[in-house]
C-alpha cells in the first residue's frame, strides 16, 4: 500500500486536515493522469462529487444564516463562492499546487496551474475530510479557508453576463453573441477563447481555463469598453 508523501501529509496537517487514514488523502491528491495499480489507480473523481456537495451545502448554510438577501440573491453569491474559479483560488493561497499527484504529461503541460485540476482536487480534499471525519469538520474547515471569500464581495456584484444582457436590453441594442473563437493545450489543462459581440456596437475577447470564466471575462471587458 502505498503512502502519502511526508511532505504532503505535512501540508495537509498544517492546513488542518487532521489524518488518520491516509487513503482517501491519497485518492483525493491523485489525478486520473497518475498511473499506477492498486491504492494508486483511483484518482479524485468521487471524492470531488462528495466534496462538491459538502462545500455547496456548507456555504449555502452560512448565507442563510448571515444575511436575509432574498434567494435569487444567495443563489448568486452562493455559485460564486462555490465555483471551480474560486476553488482554485483558494487552492493556490494554501500551497495545493505543489502536491497534486499528475502524470509527467500531464504536469508538463502545465496541470498544476489549472484552473479545473486545482478547484476538483479542492473539493475532493473535502470530500476526504467528510469521509474520514464527519459534515461538522469539513464545514469549520470550509469556513476557515473560505473566509475572506464569504466576509468579501466575491458574488455580491452581478454577473458580467446577466449585467451586459441588461445593458444591450435597456440601450435597445440586440442579445450579445458569444462565440469560442480559440482554443489550446489539452484537454485537462485547455485554454479557452470566446468573443462577445452586439450588433452595432462592438466586440471584445478573452482567455481563461474554462469556458464559462473566458465568457464572463469577455462580458465584463465589454462593458468596461462599451457601457
Amino acid at each position: 500500500m502505498k503512502h502519502l508523501d511526508p511532505a504532503a501529509r505535512d501540508w495537509l496537517e498544517a492546513q488542518g486536515f487532521a489524518i488518520a487514514d491516509e487513503a482517501p488523502w491519497l485518492e483525493a491528491l491523485t489525478h486520473g493522469s497518475f498511473n499506477g495499480t492498486g491504492a494508486e489507480a483511483a484518482d479524485y473523481q468521487r471524492l470531488e462529487f462528495l466534496g462538491d456537495r459538502v462545500l455547496g451545502l456548507s456555504v449555502a448554510s452560512w448565507l442563510f444564516r448571515a444575511t436575509g438577501a432574498p434567494e435569487g440573491k444567495l443563489s448568486q453569491r452562493l455559485n460564486a463562492l462555490v465555483s471551480g474559479t474560486t476553488c482554485a483560488r483558494i487552492a493556490r493561497t494554501i500551497g495545493l499546487p505543489a502536491h497534486i499527484r499528475l502524470g509527467k504529461q500531464a504536469r508538463d503541460d502545465g496541470g498544476t496551474d489549472s484552473d479545473k485540476i486545482l478547484g476538483d482536487v479542492m473539493e475532493a480534499l473535502i470530500g476526504a475530510c467528510f469521509v474520514q471525519h464527519g459534515f461538522d469538520t469539513a464545514r469549520d474547515i470550509i469556513y476557515r479557508l473560505w473566509a475572506d471569500e464569504l466576509e468579501g464581495d466575491e458574488g455580491k456584484s452581478k454577473h458580467p453576463k446577466s449585467a451586459l444582457q441588461e445593458w444591450a436590453a435597456g440601450n435597445r441594442r440586440a442579445i450579445p453573441a458569444y462565440e469560442v473563437v480559440g482554443r489550446s493545450g489539452p484537454d485537462h489543462a485547455a485554454r479557452f477563447t470566446v468573443r462577445v459581440s452586439i450588433r452595432n456596437v462592438g466586440e471584445a475577447e478573452a482567455t481563461a481555463n474554462s469556458k464559462g470564466e473566458a465568457e464572463r471575462l469577455a462580458a465584463k471587458a465589454f462593458l468596461e469598453q462599451y457601457g
